[in-house]
């Protein structure tokens, strides 16, 4: 008994050919179909990278009560208690974001982790006097770009990038121990989260011949100078590139036979908007269907590849992981093992939510997604609830560690104290959009209804209060 997850950061599935995509060169992500049940209705929870993790360790929701942040001590971890019962628990990844302040406790709960350098700004290769020559106007700011681009400089073919090393480690992994019983491997890739650096033998797939002008977009609303089609492009790109390799881990599966007692998942965090409601990224932007509504496959050995149209989400990971390893779930956590939905269609959710910290909380039952926005331009009060007070590479401040209260314990924190700080520079403005209301039976086209989303509402706050969400969270919502 194995289970083989391979993650993708930041995979759209609206680029994906197995969710209607024409254009976009997957054919190994199509291949999945041959032996993975495909999930037409699964949603991202906590967002964005980190808190996504948290999820995938502890089968709960964080976003109402942390922001970025490491596993915390009082966490239930899913990948400690596959270890702890003599499943060997192995990581391969460059998502750097574990090595850093913010993440430094998910690897460690691995058995074993290979750790592959230089993605993004990873603060890796000596940067001094570095200068990235494609910083222009559409171009990240700051120190991110140059390291990035002292990361770049020694990467001279295909397998010196760092989402290949982590394929190879993965592959490596099967060949070692493809004829052993009780295992989680874990294969991380970083891409295709942007910067979106390729090969330009993917580049030629789309017919990028000119220089790199779009690869790596800002977080912004899209103006006429930016080629939309172009940035599209260079996105595809790597997602070409990740559907190769994806390729030669499936080869592998074949290879073995590993289908017949192997469970497969594949899986990613969010999405991506490029240029989709006019809008680039994520995070600042509300969480349209193209960030929250994401692509999900799962082979289960013995059952028979179909779509699933149930209501799922990345809390269900967890739950499904420990029921496969017959080990006992936790009654307390958000999802539900997705095993029922594969052999019997059963139900498991009416309502799932999503959403960034401080951000929008949103609810969806799979026709609706209504999205509730802070009621003050402040955005304020915000609850971080922790006891790791990090934030993506750095401590708390000052001024919010002098904010800090000792809680006495509740539902998130599985009864045990935890720190309460009042973050006032939150950078997120959902006040200006005010509450939204969409219909996703057909598309998402945004309606005005003030009965179905009083509905919706009363609904989001039931769920907030079983989840025990901070008193802050309530008031910083006018809930």
């Amino acid at each position: 008994m194995r289970t083989v997850m391979i993650m993708f950061d930041t995979l759209t599935r609206n680029y994906l050919s197995n969710y209607g995509c024409d254009w976009v060169k997957t054919p190994n992500f199509q291949r999945l179909e041959d032996y993975c049940c495909k999930f037409d209705n699964f949603y991202a929870g906590s967002m964005p990278c980190m808190p996504a993790r948290r999820d995938l360790h502890t089968g709960k929701y964080n976003f109402l009560h942390r922001s970025w942040g490491p596993l915390e001590p009082f966490d239930f971890s899913a990948i400690n208690t596959l270890t702890n019962n003599n499943i060997y628990t192995h990581l391969c990844t460059d998502h750097s974001h574990y090595f850093d302040d913010g993440g430094c406790t998910y690897h460690n709960r691995y058995s074993t982790w290979q750790g592959f350098r230089g993605q993004e700004g990873d603060r890796y290769m000596p940067r001094l006097g570095m200068i990235n020559p494609n910083q222009d106007k559409h171009q990240k700011i700051g120190v991110s770009p140059n390291q990035n681009y002292a990361n770049m400089v020694n990467i001279k073919d295909e397998n010196d990038y760092s989402s290949v090393k982590t394929i190879d480690a993965g592959i490596s992994f099967i060949d070692h121990y493809h004829d052993t019983s009780n295992w989680f491997l874990q294969v991380e890739c970083f891409d295709p989260h942007e910067p979106f650096n390729v090969p330009q033998k993917y580049r030629d797939l789309y017919d990028l011949v000119d220089d790199v002008e779009t690869n790596w977009p800002p977080y912004m609303p899209v103006d006429d100078d930016i080629d939309l089609m172009k940035l599209r492009k260079e996105y595809a790109s790597l997602v070409s590139m990740c559907d190769y390799h994806l390729g030669r881990i499936l080869d592998k599966l074949d290879e073995y036979n590993m289908w017949e007692d192997t469970m497969v998942i594949v899986n990613t965090d969010h999405g991506f908007l490029l240029g989709e409601h006019n809008y680039i990224g994520k995070n600042f932007w509300p969480m349209y269907q193209e960030v929250s509504h994401i692509p999900f496959f799962l082979h289960v050995p013995g059952i028979k590849p179909r779509i699933i149209r149930q209501l799922t989400s990345t809390v269900d990971i967890v739950p499904t992981l420990l029921d496969y390893f017959d080990i006992e779930i936790p009654d307390d956590l958000d999802g539900k093992s997705l095993i029922p939905v594969l052999t019997g269609n059963t139900k498991i959710h009416d309502y799932v939510i999503f959403g960034v910290h401080g951000g929008f909380v949103n609810i969806t039952d799979g026709s609706y997604v209504f999205m509730k926005a802070s009621c003050t331009k402040e955005n304020d009060p915000v609850a971080e609830c922790t006891m790791m007070p990090t934030n993506m590479r750095n401590f708390f401040s000052e001024s919010i560690l002098k904010t800090a209260q000792l809680e006495k314990g509740d539902r998130y924190s599985n009864q045990l104290p935890y720190l309460k700080f009042i973050n006032k520079t939150n950078y997120l403005d959902s006040y200006s959009f005010g509450d939204l209301l969409f219909d996703i039976t057909n598309g998402e086209k945004q309606i005005i209804d003030d009965q179905v989303a009083q509905k919706y509402k009363n609904l989001l706050m039931n769920i907030m209060m079983k989840l025990e969400a901070p008193k802050e969270e309530f008031e910083r919502l006018g809930l």
